[in-house]
């Protein structure tokens, strides 16, 4: 059935001028369910290229097969809201050191969020562009970010724009609304998040989400200020935290991560902390373990390498051997 079908058989469900609440099925949809439920939650548009909200999905015909590829993803989901993923983390003061890439504080974030429209009344589904790992941790990143503030109604649209433009879902490329919602930060919760102290004292497994070659220390970051990992982490780089396929990044079911845990030398449900270079791709893995696998006790090191090696800790890698 195609996803057009079903929305208008949604429509049915709603009572003229009410909105029925829903239960999100768990913390990543598919393209089917949202068309279905589109009327009952807020769909948010995730992108660090806020241009292409209301551009057209760009498209090439395959040389051999004739068929028309998906070059690049565009447009939004009717009605979504948007949030530019390059603007919801902020520079704060840790100790003697000012760390960028961090969580805002809970009021500014909270402005954030109602300033793109986001309100209080509905379900959150994050709408990232899902042609790459970074796309779907654009996603993970703000999901992080509302659940760290409280709010637990939250899911991903698995494959995101791409997998809704494959499945011939309605496509928008109109502005997106001028309206100020009412969402509303709660206490943040100390249970998501971890600091550099954490991570020293070795209580917990620690995860490193970036690329192998900066796992060992053969590039990094120009924000990062040395090479390697943090001593004892494992890799879990970017490229076994989604499957590519068809120019769609998608999370697999929670076996399948379990299997990838175990052979990375990562028990899945022993605590964790997961860290990148800023936040980033941490945000990926910290939802792989802990939402998707289901691991209550996993943290994320909001500050990351970039922190880490601001404060001069030890680091360790092929370079240092």
């Amino acid at each position: 059935m195609r996803i057009k079908t079903i929305v208008m058989s949604a429509a049915g469900l709603l009572l003229a001028g009410q909105v029925l609440a829903v239960d999100l099925p768990g913390p990543v949809v598919d393209t089917a369910w949202l068309a279905a439920h589109l009327k009952e939650v807020q769909v948010v548009s995730v992108q660090s290229d806020p241009s292409l909200f209301t551009a057209k999905p760009y498209w090439e015909k395959d040389a051999k097969s004739g068929k028309a590829m998906l070059i690049e993803a565009a447009g939004h989901v009717p009605g979504a809201r948007l949030v530019n993923a390059k603007t919801i983390r902020v520079a704060r003061t840790i100790g003697a050191h000012t760390v960028k890439y961090m969580v805002p504080e809970g009021a500014e974030f909270e402005a954030m969020m109602r300033q793109a429209g986001l309100t209080a009344d509905r379900p959150i589904v994050l709408v990232p562009l899902g042609q790459q790992t970074a796309d779907m941790d654009d996603a993970a990143r703000l999901y992080w970010q509302l659940k760290y503030y409280g709010d637990d109604r939250v899911a991903i649209l698995n494959g995101g724009m791409a997998a809704w433009i494959h499945a011939g879902g309605e496509l928008s490329t109109a502005a997106a609304p001028a309206q100020t919602g009412d969402w509303t930060a709660a206490a943040p919760r100390a249970d998501l998040v971890a600091t550099s102290d954490e991570v020293a004292a070795g209580k917990a497994q620690v995860v490193d989400a970036r690329s192998l070659p900066q796992y060992h220390g053969l590039s990094k970051r120009d924000y990062v200020f040395d090479y390697g990992h943090i001593p004892g982490a494992h890799a879990l780089p970017p490229d076994v935290q989604v499957m590519s396929a068809g120019g769609t990044a998608t999370f697999l079911p929670a076996a399948s991560y379990r299997t990838i845990l175990k052979a990375s030398g990562i028990d899945p449900d022993a605590p964790a902390i997961t860290y990148c270079n800023s936040g980033h791709l941490a945000a990926g893995a910290w939802f792989v373990m802990s939402q998707i696998v289901g691991n209550p006790a996993v943290k994320l090191y909001d500050g990351s390498l970039h922190e880490w090696t601001l404060e001069k800790r030890p680091m360790e890698g092929i370079a240092q051997r």
